[in-house]
C-alpha cells in the first residue's frame, strides 16, 4: 500500500516538470509577447520622442520665428508710435494752419466788406462828380451864351449908339438948328414953308430911325431870350 502511493506520487511528481514547462513555455510566449510589445512601446516611445525632439526644434524655431516677429512688431510699433506722434503734431499743425487760416479768411472778408463799402462810397462820390461835372457843363454852357449873349448885346448897344449918334442925332440937329432959323429969320413966308418942310422932313426921318431903333431892340432882345433858353 505504501508503494502504490510511492508510485502515484512518483507518477504526479513526473507530471509536473511537464506542466511546469508547459507553464514556462507559456509564460516565455508571454513574454515574448510582452517584450515585442514593449519593444514596440519603446520603439513608438522612441519614434514619439524623435517627433518630440523634431517638434521642440521647430517649436523652438518657431519660438525664434515668434521672437523675430516679436521684435519686428516692436520696431514697428516703435515706428508706428513715432508715425502717431508725427501725426499728432501734423494734426496739431494743421489746427494751427485752419485757425490762422480762419483768422485770415475773416479777415480777407471783412476786407471784402470794407471794399465794398468803399466801392459804394467811390460809386456815390462818382455819381456826384458826374451830376458835378454836369452842373458844371451846364454852367459853361450858361456862362458860353451869356457870353454870346453880352457880346450880342454889346454889339447891339454899340449898333444903338451908332445910331443914335450919328443917324439919330442928324435929323435932331436939323431940326434945332432949323429951329433956330426960324426963331431968328427974318425970311418971307416962302423961306419959312421951305424951313418947315426940312423940319417935317427931319421929323419923319428920325420918327423911321426911331421905329428901327424899336424894331432892333425888339430884336435884339428876342435873340437874346433864344440864346439864353
Amino acid at each position: 500500500m505504501g508503494q502504490k502511493i510511492n508510485k502515484e506520487e512518483l507518477i504526479t511528481a513526473s507530471k509536473t516538470p511537464v506542466f511546469q514547462n508547459q507553464d514556462k513555455e507559456k509564460r516565455a510566449a508571454e513574454l515574448i509577447i510582452a517584450n515585442k510589445k514593449l519593444n514596440f512601446q519603446n520603439q513608438e516611445r522612441e519614434d514619439r520622442a524623435a517627433e518630440l525632439f523634431i517638434a521642440n526644434i521647430e517649436l523652438a524655431y518657431q519660438n525664434q520665428e515668434k521672437e523675430k516677429r516679436a521684435a519686428e512688431l516692436s520696431i514697428a510699433n516703435k515706428e508706428l508710435a513715432y508715425q502717431n506722434l508725427e501725426k499728432e503734431k501734423r494734426a496739431a499743425e494743421l489746427i494751427v494752419a485752419n485757425v490762422e487760416l480762419l483768422f485770415q479768411n475773416q479777415e480777407k472778408q471783412k476786407r471784402a466788406e470794407e471794399l465794398i463799402i468803399a466801392n459804394a462810397e467811390l460809386l456815390f462820390q462818382n455819381k456826384e462828380k458826374e451830376k458835378r461835372a454836369e452842373e458844371l457843363l451846364n454852367a459853361l454852357t450858361e456862362l458860353k451864351r451869356a457870353e454870346e449873349y453880352q457880346r450880342e448885346y454889346i454889339k447891339g448897344l454899340e449898333k444903338v449908339i451908332f445910331m443914335t449918334s450919328h443917324k439919330v442925332r442928324q435929323p435932331i440937329a436939323n431940326i434945332l438948328g432949323l429951329s433956330q432959323l426960324l426963331d431968328l429969320s427974318k425970311d418971307s413966308k416962302l423961306d419959312i414953308k421951305q424951313s418947315l418942310d426940312y423940319i417935317k422932313t427931319s421929323a419923319l426921318s428920325l420918327d423911321i430911325l426911331t421905329r428901327e431903333l424899336n424894331m432892333y431892340i425888339i430884336e435884339l432882345q428876342q435873340k437874346a431870350k433864344k440864346m439864353l433858353l
